[in-house]
């Protein structure tokens, strides 16, 4: 099998040009009738003639095509399994004025299991365009790049079909004569098809307005399953909140008269910005205490924020191609991180975010799929929607917003809005408006959306005390990629300050202008350029600890070689949260290293103990501090997981690291037990429970103090047996009595997890299903705690949840919530040495691949990374992989992956 590859540097503008598009809707489960009137015109800029119009289709059945009216024979068409070629010689004028083209298509959407185009969810029709579903609809230029003005009219049953909604303003509304009704839908605003939406069932709504800074009112509504209505408050103040952010930060308001979300079961995404009309992922809008984790309320909070925030950035201003997919999610990631971090606690939001980037994004980075943010090839577009697209992406506009101080960086955000506003553009054309605005040479800069990889940063340094002078020198380099071996030095901001015994000293770098965005003379941005750079600090009067990448000022890998008694410096003393949070993690990663060493000999657990000594007591220094968030506290008290620390490795011994690590854990448990007594005690559980900052920090850190105290409770050797079975008393009452789900999951884990409560645990699993069978949200966290636990026999209990009367194959939720967890959270048991789990996954795939080719390309991504690990489990993962290369008829989704990782 042989796919075609898709190269940006054979773009070419479209040849034709969609000024207006009018579509009708006939609506029926197995035959929808879909009638398009385009009205056309040949592009002036396009050098090829107006004889041939090629317009892309998939899984269409043709009934007519006329071209002015005028009915087309057989004669003058060819449909392809992808494409409808219109042959327009003599029918049109070759000058390029404007001709209308009619196209009257039948298309299945109950048959739809893809979850792109028009499908139905739940007896509900609802429609998925990006990047390409457009195409399953109608015969059309489903490209970025053309832009269309849409009236849309929807014809469906009255009865079944009570709410009818489209893209725009709401323009008719009648009951045909045949008993069905008709609905009508304008949108202004020129857009290219893949944010065109529709959706039509029997849906429930709340309204609310929202006055702009401008003045008018907009309606706001949320549309769900009657079910759910009580689920939707949150989803609106974060929408509101969301609005004011907008208009205050980046001066953006909204254009239409009504911003309507509707939340869908099945959907392959998070969510879907369509113009005036985003469909949700339940999961991204239905919240509420008792159904809902503290997690799951953020992330409402934050795609509610990202698809908004796309109006603009990805909506009034789109992408000339997908190759620029990055210019409106890279830009709209940072927008909706920066909204969260002003929502709440910004150090606490970074660390989550750069905790992602490393166990997630970096192996993809240095993986076979590792590709540059503006890639230069695909074969299947729906295979980018990568965290490289999106988290590094963002994290490139970050930068930019380092390097240019916040001021310059509104001023080029607004010359970006204001030059391109209707337009489809590029990258370059972000940059260029950034750049204008602000002065800068940024031409170096944009190697980062061209260069693959994950940048390494080493670092050393040399303080000469008789001279008070302190240098810093910083070496740069890249891994090799698929698009070259070698690689340019990066433009990269390095924020940082040196700390001294009693905090962050002065700085005065010799031979430049200190470039910083604040009046602190104590932290500032180097800014590399070379491969190799060093920097003098003088007037430095006592042997610093430099605290390098504050605020993780670039998306790269870095190695400073600093002993423990630094690291502890920078977690107790240094004023840049992140930067203490990484010195406990990398402080953290020396003790496992050292344990892994020490386990491996076969050595003591007197051994053991000595080597965890010093982090616990680093720990403990911690717990002292009463001027940390506890949400903080709680992210420093967490050990970096095995995801990361398999990335980190050179080879990765999956049980040897997971023993190591659980070792530290429980003596950070025993060493700390009475220290973390003190803080559950001191919660307040009958609080009424608030979705705010303050409250999520402080269950976080109860819930962090609990998962110690019952790793203690299950494992420990020492103290009394009476304490013990207190502590699982304690979490047996948090499961039973709590007043929000994230306290009862916490306690729920805990006791699945915990090898001495498995009657308590199956008990308590058994409960929480039955109370909450019909929440289908609240049995995907069911699902996945069972998918993930610890305990013997995982991949025989996933394969019995896929047999559960909950589980549909068809319903990626279902399929992350057991599969995708096993998979990629539960490394020991995925890792299994029989290789069991690779085969299973690979017969996996091959089934869903026939039914939904995105999630199935998903799913793959555990078996591309069988370089990290010994060549038995190579060898399998690879087999794995082979296997499924031989399916007959594999998507292009599927395919690409697995060619690209063989």
């Amino acid at each position: 099998m042989t796919e075609k590859t898709i190269f940006l540097k054979d773009y070419t503008v479209p040849v034709f040009l969609i000024e207006k598009t009018e579509l009708y809707f006939d609506l029926h489960s197995k035959a929808t009738r879909v009638r398009s009137r385009l009205q056309m015109r040949h592009n002036p800029e396009s050098n090829s003639p107006a004889t041939l119009l090629t317009l892309h289709g998939v899984d269409l059945t043709l009934i007519s095509v006329s071209v002015d009216q005028t009915e087309l024979s057989k004669e003058r068409y060819v449909i392809n399994e992808e494409s409808l070629d219109i042959k327009l010689d003599g029918l049109i004028d070759a000058a390029g004025g404007i001709f209308d083209l009619a196209i009257e298509t039948e298309i299945d959407p109950l048959s739809n299991t893809s979850l792109e185009g028009l499908y139905q969810s739940s007896g509900m029709f609802c429609t998925q365009c990006e990047a390409q579903g457009f195409r399953k609809i109608s015969y059309y230029l489903d490209r970025p790049d053309v832009m269309s003005e849409f009236t849309t009219t929807i014809e469906a049953d009255a009865d079944d079909f009570p709410v009818m909604l489209s893209n725009g303003n709401k323009t008719a509304d009648s009951i045909l004569a045949n008993g069905r009704r008709c609905v009508s839908w304008h949108d202004p605003f020129k857009k290219p098809a893949y944010l065109f939406a529709l959706v039509a069932g029997n849906l429930q709504k709340i309204e609310d307005t929202f006055t702009t800074m401008s003045g008018r009112d907009v309606i706001l509504q949320i549309f769900v399953e009657a079910k759910d209505l009580d689920k939707c408050a949150h989803a609106m103040d974060s929408l509101k909140r969301s609005m004011t952010w907008d208009e205050e930060v980046y001066g953006r308001e909204y254009d239409l008269d009504i911003f309507m979300i509707v939340a869908v079961d099945d959907f392959n995404m998070g969510a879907m910005e369509n113009k005036g009309l985003n469909i949700f992922n339940t999961s991204c809008v239905l919240a509420k205490p008792e159904t809902t984790t503290d997690m799951g309320f953020q992330r409402v909070e934050a795609v509610v924020a990202h698809e908004y925030f796309h109006n603009w950035s990805g909506n009034r201003v789109t992408c000339r191609d997908w190759f620029q997919l990055s210019l409106k999610e890279g830009f709209t990631v940072f927008r909706d991180a920066s909204f969260s971090s002003d929502m709440g606690s910004a150090t606490v939001k970074r660390v989550e975010d750069v905790s992602l980037l490393r166990s997630a994004q970096f192996p993809e980075d240095g993986g076979p799929l590792a590709h540059a943010v503006q890639p230069a090839s695909f074969i299947e577009i729906s295979n980018f929607y990568t965290l490289t697209i999106y988290e590094k992406g963002a994290e490139l506009v970050r930068m930019l917003h380092t390097l240019l101080g916040a001021e310059n960086f509104r001023a080029g955000s607004d010359l970006y809005f204001d030059r391109h506003d209707g337009q489809a553009v590029t990258i370059d054309d972000f940059v260029a408006a950034m750049a204008d605005a602000s002065g800068r040479d940024l031409q170096q800069f944009t190697r980062w959306y061209h260069q693959a990889s994950t940048p390494v940063l080493a670092f050393s340094d040399n303080y000469d005390e008789p001279s008070a002078q302190y240098t810093l020198n910083i070496t740069q380099s890249c891994p090799p990629s698929a698009e070259t071996d070698t690689k340019l030095p990066f433009h990269i901001p390095v924020s940082m300050s040196l700390i001294g015994e009693a905090g962050a000293l002065p700085l005065h770098l010799r031979g430049a202008e200190q470039n910083n965005d604040t009046d602190d003379n104590t932290q500032t941005i180097i800014e590399l350029k070379d491969f190799e750079q060093s920097f003098v600090f003088e007037k430095v009067n006592e042997k610093p600890v430099a605290s390098v990448m504050r605020g993780f000022s670039a998306p790269v890998r870095i190695e400073f070689h600093r002993s423990n008694d630094d690291l502890r410096r920078l977690m107790t003393t240094d004023n840049d949260g992140f930067c203490r949070w990484d010195a406990c993690q990398q402080f953290a990663i020396n003790t496992i290293e050292k344990l892994q060493v020490q386990l491996a000999s076969g050595s003591s657990s007197d051994d053991s103990s000595q080597i965890c000594e010093p982090l616990v007591a680093a720990y403990r220094s911690v717990l002292q501090d009463v001027s940390l968030d506890p949400a903080m506290v709680s992210l420093m008290l967490t050990l970096p997981s095995l995801a990361y620390l398999i990335d980190i490795a050179d080879q990765a011994d999956v049980k040897n690291i997971d023993n190591a690590r659980e070792t530290l854990r429980l003596a950070i448990a025993e060493g700390l037990h009475n220290e973390l007594q003190v803080i559950y005690q001191a919660y307040d559980h009958l609080q009424a429970y608030q979705a705010s900052a303050e409250q999520i920090a402080a269950r976080s850190l109860k819930n962090t103090a609990l998962a110690y105290l019952m790793l203690f409770a299950d494992k420990s050797i020492t103290g009394k047996d009476i304490n013990k079975k207190q502590i699982i008393e304690k979490c047996q009452w948090q499961f039973s009595n709590a007043n929000n789900m994230t306290d009862v999951q916490t306690a729920l884990h805990l006791l699945v997890n915990a090898e001495g409560c498995k009657a308590v645990s199956e008990t308590a699993l058994e409960s929480f299903y039955k109370r909450w069978k019909d929440e289908s949200l609240v049995v995907n966290i069911w699902f996945s705690l069972q998918a993930s636990s610890r305990s013997a026999g995982a991949l025989e209990r996933v394969k019995a949840l896929m047999g559960h009367d909950a589980f549909e194959l068809t319903n990626p939720n279902k399929l992350r919530s057991v599969v995708s967890v096993f998979c990629n959270q539960n490394p020991v048991s995925f890792h299994a040495e029989d290789g069991s789990a690779y085969e299973f996954l690979s017969d996996l795939i091959i089934k869903v691949d026939s039914i939904n080719p995105q999630i199935a390309s998903r799913l793959l991504t555990p078996l591309t990374r069988w370089a990290k690990f010994d060549k038995a489990r190579q060898d399998k993962m690879k087999a794995a992989l082979n296997k499924i290369s031989e399916k007959p008829d594999l998507s292009k989704d599927v395919y690409e992956i697995v060619n690209k990782s063989l």
